[in-house]
């Protein structure tokens, strides 16, 4: 009984430490660098609507949000522009099991397709139209 109650100890502590500020949120950032051409971005986490963004050429949109110990948190996105261009990317994808703290990915949406970097690289193509 007591290596129980340990053990739930450990897990609320747990727990309770993975939505606490001093591990940092994760970032998604959003770039739109095609010039003349309004881009639209829908993203869920976790198959839940998230958000709908309306990006204009040059402007930024961050996206900040705590990890879940126990999902995967799985972001996806239409990336669209008014050319009709489509694209669906996996804008963020955490392991299961493990609190996902302080990462960060940066989106920059170009004429030729899609770049992506953790922001340490140059970007580098990931999704072509």
């Amino acid at each position: 009984m007591n290596n129980i109650l340990r053990f739930l100890f450990v897990m609320a502590l747990c727990v309770g430490l993975g939505n606490a500020k001093i591990w940092g949120k994760n970032l998604v950032q959003f770039k739109n660098s095609v010039e003349g051409m309004q881009v639209n971005i829908f993203c869920k986490l976790n198959n839940k609507q998230l958000f709908v963004v309306f990006l204009e050429p040059g402007e930024i949109y961050d996206h900040w949000f705590h990890g879940q110990f126990v999902t995967t948190n799985k972001m996806d996105c239409d990336i669209r522009e008014l050319q009709y261009k489509l694209v669906r990317i996996r804008a963020f994808q955490g392991a299961s099991g493990s609190f996902d703290h302080g990462k960060t990915n940066y989106w920059d949406i170009r004429e030729d397709g899609i770049y992506f970097t953790h922001g340490k690289d140059i970007p580098k193509l990931e999704y072509p139209w």
